[in-house]
């Protein structure tokens, strides 16, 4: 008995070992959830009391006490209880589309705006996809960003497509542009994608996007007006007639910005490196972002470019002073104040 015992601790430590490992993976794949995924897609972080809710209060483990490895047996259960918790609210972030569809639902019910799913390949699969697709049409929807999806952080950085879904975004463009009746806008990557090989490479495989069934692309953000423009450029020389809508990333916390550039394989120029530096130690942060803002969008204008992207990543107000500043949008009325 007492050799059983003394095994099943053994156990129990390797168990709680696997389970740091789990923890810290599923560590991993939040971090980049919030500070990739979600910011993408322009939801705010899941906040941790959500992630790690409900182990507080009632004592869930009193029917382990009184044994002799009473404390192993309860802390290798907590463990087992918060990683499963973990990753329960981990999939409703990336469950099968149920929180796209709750939203664009719920936007679709505002008549005067124009609303776009965005989809991706590693999210659900491929008749899901579809699914959701007919049942978003069903409620008005007209409009689709088709993205592939991020690396998976606990797969070696590679990315790794749903299971039964599409392999590329050239597969679900295709299948969307089959069941018609969409405006299908698709990703490109002024500066190159992390993941590509060259210019080259990146400028045919957004040629087979717009083969695919692809209406319009949107780029990934960029600081310089000149890294759109040459990139719009080549486009041009390669053969792409398509619109090309450049993204505007309005700098919210300079920071987090930086460290989403460099995952992004963004390059940051060393000229906005210091001026937000000071604009920083001045408190002037939000007046340099509006300012910077403005004079890429105004310089992308003079240079024909008719629509803008922006990404405001929960955060309106830069993207609504920056539009002020252009003569964009309405001034509001002063006619009701006293």
């Amino acid at each position: 008995m007492k050799r059983e015992l003394d095994n099943m601790v053994i156990q129990y430590d390797l168990m709680n070992g696997k389970l740091e490992e789990l923890a810290t993976v599923l560590s991993d794949i939040e971090k980049r959830d919030d500070e990739i995924y979600r910011t993408i897609f322009e939801a705010g972080p899941i906040p941790q009391e959500v992630r790690t809710a409900g182990f507080g209060g009632a004592n869930r483990y009193k029917n382990l006490e009184g044994f002799s490895n009473s404390e192993l047996l309860i802390d290798t259960r907590k463990k087992l209880d918060q990683v499963a918790k973990r990753a329960y609210v981990q999939t409703k972030s990336f469950d099968d589309g149920a929180l796209t569809q709750d939203l664009v639902e719920t936007l679709l019910e505002h008549k005067d705006l124009t609303v776009a799913a965005h989809l991706t390949c590693v999210d659900m699969g491929a008749e899901s996809t579809l699914n959701l697709v007919r049942s978003l049409a069903a409620k008005g929807l007209k409009d689709i960003v088709a993205l592939r999806g991020d690396p998976a952080p606990d797969h070696g950085g590679a990315f790794r497509p749903h299971p039964l879904g599409y392999q590329t975004s050239c597969e679900m463009i295709a299948a969307l542009k089959n069941l018609g009746g969409f405006k299908i806008r698709a990703a490109a990557y002024p500066q190159g994608h992390p993941e590509s090989r060259s210019q080259a490479a990146d400028l045919d495989w957004l040629k087979r996007k717009f083969e695919a069934g692809a209406d319009e692309a949107i780029t990934q953000f960029f600081f310089e007006a000149d890294d759109f423009l040459r990139f719009r450029d080549a486009c041009v020389k390669s053969g792409i007639d398509a619109p090309i809508i450049p993204g505007i990333l309005p700098i919210e916390n300079w920071a987090k910005t930086c460290n989403f550039a460099k995952k992004c394989g963004v390059s940051v120029p060393l000229w906005l490196e210091e001026a937000f530096e000071r604009a920083t130690r001045d408190d002037r942060h939000d007046l340099l972002s509006t300012a910077i803002g403005t004079e890429l969008c105004d310089t992308l204008r003079s240079e024909g470019v008719d629509t803008l992207h922006f990404y405001t990543l929960n955060r309106p107000e830069l993207t609504r002073d920056i539009c002020l500043a252009l003569g964009l949008t309405a001034k509001p009325s002063l006619k009701a104040v006293a």
